[in-house]
């Protein structure tokens, strides 16, 4: 997924709707911003745990597992 966004004079940018719904993103949720040797930025949500976003980007037509039937 790829989506363009702005910054404005004052360093700030809008995640772009479709990213804050996928991620389940809400006003007040912290994120952590990782730069790596590449110049790729990595952005994390720090608000949600790693269950509270299983199955966010599940592609249409396929069943969410639960975290819990997961093979190890």
């Amino acid at each position: 997924m790829s989506n363009d966004a702005t910054l404005t004079s004052k360093g700030q940018t809008t995640i772009p709707k479709e990213i804050r719904e996928r991620l389940g993103m809400k006003p007040g949720d912290k994120m952590t911003f990782t730069l790596m040797p590449d110049a790729t930025v990595i952005m994390r949500v720090k608000s949600k745990s790693v269950t509270a976003l299983a199955g966010v980007l599940q592609k249409k037509g396929r069943k969410a597992v639960p975290v819990e039937q997961l093979s190890r």
